[in-house]
Protein backbone atom coordinates (compact mmCIF):
# COMPACT_ATOMS: atom_id res chain seq x y z
CA UNK A 1 0.00 0.00 0.00
CA UNK A 2 0.80 3.76 -0.48
CA UNK A 3 1.66 5.11 2.50
CA UNK A 4 4.16 7.65 4.62
CA UNK A 5 7.00 6.04 6.23
CA UNK A 6 10.55 7.26 7.59
CA UNK A 7 13.58 7.33 4.81
CA UNK A 8 16.85 7.80 6.25
CA UNK A 9 19.88 9.72 4.01
CA UNK A 10 22.47 7.35 4.69
CA UNK A 11 25.59 9.81 3.54
CA UNK A 12 23.89 12.27 6.24
CA UNK A 13 23.42 10.04 8.93
CA UNK A 14 26.45 9.70 11.36
CA UNK A 15 25.32 7.09 13.69
CA UNK A 16 25.26 8.83 16.40
CA UNK A 17 21.91 7.05 17.43
CA UNK A 18 19.47 10.43 18.80
CA UNK A 19 16.85 8.84 16.88
CA UNK A 20 16.90 5.80 18.26
CA UNK A 21 15.04 6.49 21.54
CA UNK A 22 12.89 8.81 19.77
CA UNK A 23 10.94 6.47 17.54
CA UNK A 24 8.31 4.92 20.37
CA UNK A 25 7.58 1.81 18.02
CA UNK A 26 11.37 0.78 17.90
CA UNK A 27 11.60 0.89 14.06
CA UNK A 28 15.24 2.15 14.24
CA UNK A 29 18.11 0.52 14.53
CA UNK A 30 21.87 1.43 13.96
CA UNK A 31 23.54 -1.04 10.69
CA UNK A 32 27.61 -0.92 10.67
CA UNK A 33 27.40 2.46 12.00
CA UNK A 34 24.12 3.85 9.93
CA UNK A 35 20.47 4.34 11.55
CA UNK A 36 18.34 1.62 9.48
CA UNK A 37 14.49 0.52 9.47
CA UNK A 38 14.39 -2.46 11.80
CA UNK A 39 11.19 -3.51 9.21
CA UNK A 40 8.90 -1.35 7.33
CA UNK A 41 5.83 -2.77 9.88
CA UNK A 42 7.50 -1.31 12.54
CA UNK A 43 6.95 2.67 10.98
CA UNK A 44 3.75 3.97 11.31
CA UNK A 45 5.37 6.72 9.49
CA UNK A 46 4.20 10.02 11.92
CA UNK A 47 8.04 10.88 12.53
CA UNK A 48 8.28 11.18 16.02
CA UNK A 49 11.40 11.36 15.16
CA UNK A 50 11.98 14.06 13.28
CA UNK A 51 13.74 16.86 14.49
CA UNK A 52 15.91 14.17 17.00
CA UNK A 53 18.53 14.04 14.08
CA UNK A 54 21.51 16.88 14.55
CA UNK A 55 22.45 16.26 10.52
CA UNK A 56 18.82 15.94 9.50
CA UNK A 57 19.06 12.86 7.67
CA UNK A 58 15.65 11.69 8.24
CA UNK A 59 12.54 12.77 6.65
CA UNK A 60 9.20 10.92 6.01
CA UNK A 61 8.28 9.86 2.42
CA UNK A 62 5.33 8.37 0.61
CA UNK A 63 5.51 5.00 -1.35
CA UNK A 64 4.62 1.57 -1.64
CA UNK A 65 5.56 0.40 1.59
CA UNK A 66 4.00 -2.87 3.88
CA UNK A 67 0.64 -1.65 6.24
CA UNK A 68 2.06 -0.17 10.10
CA UNK A 69 1.51 -3.68 11.98
CA UNK A 70 0.35 -3.14 15.56
CA UNK A 71 1.04 -6.33 16.92
CA UNK A 72 4.27 -7.13 15.02
CA UNK A 73 5.40 -3.94 16.76
CA UNK A 74 4.17 -4.39 19.87
CA UNK A 75 5.88 -7.96 19.88
CA UNK A 76 9.63 -6.83 18.38
CA UNK A 77 8.55 -3.82 21.67
CA UNK A 78 9.07 -6.51 24.25
CA UNK A 79 11.89 -8.59 22.08
CA UNK A 80 14.11 -5.69 22.29
CA UNK A 81 13.01 -5.24 26.37
CA UNK A 82 11.09 -1.71 25.52
CA UNK A 83 7.83 -0.85 26.92
CA UNK A 84 4.47 -2.04 24.48
CA UNK A 85 2.46 0.32 23.20
CA UNK A 86 -0.80 1.01 24.83
CA UNK A 87 -2.54 2.42 21.87
CA UNK A 88 -1.81 1.97 18.02
CA UNK A 89 -0.73 4.85 17.03
CA UNK A 90 -2.40 4.88 13.47
CA UNK A 91 -5.63 4.52 15.67
CA UNK A 92 -4.70 7.84 17.56
CA UNK A 93 -4.15 10.07 14.65
CA UNK A 94 -7.82 8.76 12.95
CA UNK A 95 -9.20 9.89 16.63
CA UNK A 96 -6.79 13.44 16.01
CA UNK A 97 -8.59 13.63 12.71
CA UNK A 98 -11.93 13.34 13.79
CA UNK A 99 -11.48 16.40 16.27
CA UNK A 100 -10.20 18.55 13.49
CA UNK A 101 -12.86 21.27 12.85
CA UNK A 102 -15.06 20.74 10.02
CA UNK A 103 -14.49 23.52 8.50
CA UNK A 104 -16.29 23.18 4.93
CA UNK A 105 -16.01 26.84 3.83
CA UNK A 106 -12.36 26.36 3.40
CA UNK A 107 -11.90 29.79 5.79
CA UNK A 108 -8.54 30.79 5.02
CA UNK A 109 -8.52 33.38 8.60
CA UNK A 110 -8.84 29.08 10.11
CA UNK A 111 -5.20 27.91 9.21
CA UNK A 112 -2.99 27.13 11.73
CA UNK A 113 -0.35 29.85 12.30
CA UNK A 114 2.66 29.78 15.20
CA UNK A 115 3.74 33.80 15.72
CA UNK A 116 7.24 34.07 15.84
CA UNK A 117 8.05 37.35 18.70
CA UNK A 118 10.95 38.41 20.39
CA UNK A 119 11.41 38.75 23.56
CA UNK A 120 10.15 41.93 24.74
CA UNK A 121 9.08 43.67 28.40
CA UNK A 122 5.83 44.03 26.67
CA UNK A 123 5.76 47.40 25.89
CA UNK A 124 7.52 49.37 22.66
CA UNK A 125 8.48 52.52 23.14
CA UNK A 126 5.31 54.60 23.06
CA UNK A 127 3.86 52.99 26.07
CA UNK A 128 1.95 50.65 23.93
CA UNK A 129 1.19 47.08 24.73
CA UNK A 130 2.84 44.49 22.50
CA UNK A 131 0.48 41.34 21.39
CA UNK A 132 1.73 38.49 23.02
CA UNK A 133 0.01 35.88 20.92
CA UNK A 134 1.86 33.20 20.06
CA UNK A 135 -0.69 31.17 17.51
CA UNK A 136 -3.89 31.42 15.53
CA UNK A 137 -6.30 30.34 16.24
CA UNK A 138 -7.49 30.32 19.45
CA UNK A 139 -11.12 29.25 19.44
CA UNK A 140 -10.86 25.77 21.27
CA UNK A 141 -13.97 24.64 18.76
CA UNK A 142 -11.63 26.13 15.96
CA UNK A 143 -8.03 23.68 16.99
CA UNK A 144 -6.95 20.64 16.51
CA UNK A 145 -5.44 19.33 19.25
CA UNK A 146 -2.99 18.09 16.96
CA UNK A 147 -1.35 21.46 16.19
CA UNK A 148 2.43 21.86 16.38
CA UNK A 149 2.25 24.70 18.74
CA UNK A 150 0.84 22.54 21.94
CA UNK A 151 4.06 20.03 22.12
CA UNK A 152 6.05 21.65 25.32
CA UNK A 153 3.80 24.55 25.98
CA UNK A 154 2.58 26.86 28.85
CA UNK A 155 -1.10 25.96 28.22
CA UNK A 156 -3.52 29.32 29.06
CA UNK A 157 -6.78 28.05 29.12
CA UNK A 158 -9.01 31.31 29.43
CA UNK A 159 -13.38 31.98 29.30
CA UNK A 160 -14.19 34.50 26.61
CA UNK A 161 -14.49 37.38 28.97
CA UNK A 162 -11.01 37.15 30.57
CA UNK A 163 -9.30 38.93 27.90
CA UNK A 164 -11.69 41.85 28.03
CA UNK A 165 -12.21 42.04 31.61
CA UNK A 166 -8.22 41.87 32.47
CA UNK A 167 -6.25 45.31 31.76
CA UNK A 168 -3.01 43.43 31.91
CA UNK A 169 -3.97 40.12 29.99
CA UNK A 170 -0.84 39.96 27.25
CA UNK A 171 1.48 40.90 30.04
CA UNK A 172 0.50 39.11 33.00
CA UNK A 173 -1.79 36.16 31.83
CA UNK A 174 -0.58 35.69 28.44
CA UNK A 175 2.92 35.81 27.93
CA UNK A 176 4.90 32.77 27.44
CA UNK A 177 1.94 30.95 26.99
CA UNK A 178 -0.27 29.10 23.77
CA UNK A 179 -3.85 30.33 24.12
CA UNK A 180 -7.16 28.62 23.65
CA UNK A 181 -10.37 30.57 24.67
CA UNK A 182 -14.26 29.55 24.76
CA UNK A 183 -17.76 30.01 26.66
CA UNK A 184 -18.33 27.93 29.32
CA UNK A 185 -21.81 29.19 29.92
CA UNK A 186 -23.01 29.23 25.46
CA UNK A 187 -20.56 26.36 24.63
CA UNK A 188 -21.03 22.61 24.99
CA UNK A 189 -19.08 21.91 28.16
CA UNK A 190 -18.84 17.84 27.58
CA UNK A 191 -16.99 18.73 23.84
CA UNK A 192 -15.01 20.96 25.64
CA UNK A 193 -13.20 18.66 27.90
CA UNK A 194 -13.11 16.22 24.81
CA UNK A 195 -10.68 18.50 22.92
CA UNK A 196 -8.92 19.83 26.65
CA UNK A 197 -8.68 15.87 27.03
CA UNK A 198 -7.51 15.26 23.64
CA UNK A 199 -5.22 18.31 23.50
CA UNK A 200 -3.58 16.65 26.84
CA UNK A 201 -2.92 13.26 25.68
CA UNK A 202 -1.89 14.28 22.07
CA UNK A 203 0.84 16.49 23.72
CA UNK A 204 3.53 16.89 26.77
CA UNK A 205 2.25 20.63 27.99
CA UNK A 206 4.21 21.97 30.82
CA UNK A 207 2.10 23.74 32.72
CA UNK A 208 -1.98 24.54 32.13
CA UNK A 209 -3.58 27.42 33.40
CA UNK A 210 -7.34 28.49 33.46
CA UNK A 211 -8.29 32.16 33.87
CA UNK A 212 -12.22 31.82 34.19
CA UNK A 213 -14.21 35.10 35.41
CA UNK A 214 -15.91 35.55 39.09
CA UNK A 215 -19.32 35.03 37.86
CA UNK A 216 -20.54 31.38 38.61
CA UNK A 217 -21.53 30.38 35.34
CA UNK A 218 -17.30 30.21 34.60
CA UNK A 219 -16.65 27.64 37.00
CA UNK A 220 -17.65 25.12 34.61
CA UNK A 221 -14.26 25.65 32.51
CA UNK A 222 -12.20 24.96 35.06
CA UNK A 223 -13.89 21.88 36.34
CA UNK A 224 -13.86 20.71 32.43
CA UNK A 225 -10.08 20.93 32.85
CA UNK A 226 -9.46 19.44 35.82
CA UNK A 227 -11.54 16.41 34.81
CA UNK A 228 -9.97 16.18 31.45
CA UNK A 229 -6.46 16.41 33.32
CA UNK A 230 -7.61 13.79 36.05
CA UNK A 231 -8.82 11.57 33.06
CA UNK A 232 -5.60 11.30 31.23
CA UNK A 233 -3.16 10.04 34.02
CA UNK A 234 -0.51 13.05 33.09
CA UNK A 235 0.81 15.00 36.32
CA UNK A 236 1.03 18.34 34.75
CA UNK A 237 1.05 21.49 37.19
CA UNK A 238 -2.69 23.00 37.09
CA UNK A 239 -3.34 26.71 38.05
CA UNK A 240 -6.74 28.42 38.59
CA UNK A 241 -6.55 32.57 37.84
CA UNK A 242 -10.32 33.86 38.87
CA UNK A 243 -10.66 37.28 37.29
CA UNK A 244 -13.54 39.92 38.53
CA UNK A 245 -15.80 41.88 36.75
CA UNK A 246 -13.48 45.03 37.95
CA UNK A 247 -10.75 43.69 36.42
CA UNK A 248 -9.18 42.16 39.45
CA UNK A 249 -7.21 39.16 39.74
CA UNK A 250 -7.13 36.05 42.57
Amino acid sequence: MKRKIVEIDEEKCNGCGLCIPNCHEGALKIVDGKAKLASEVYCDGLGDCLGHCPEDAIRVVEKDVKEFDFKSTNKHLKEIGREKLKENPMEKRKDEDKMKPDLACGCPGTMERELKKEETSGTCNKGEIVSQLQQWPVQLKLLSPGASFFQDADLLIAADCVGFASPNFHNQLLKGKILVIGCPKLDDLEEYKKKIRAIIDYNDLNTITVAVMEVPCCSGMYKAVEEALDESGKRITLKKIVVGVDGSKS
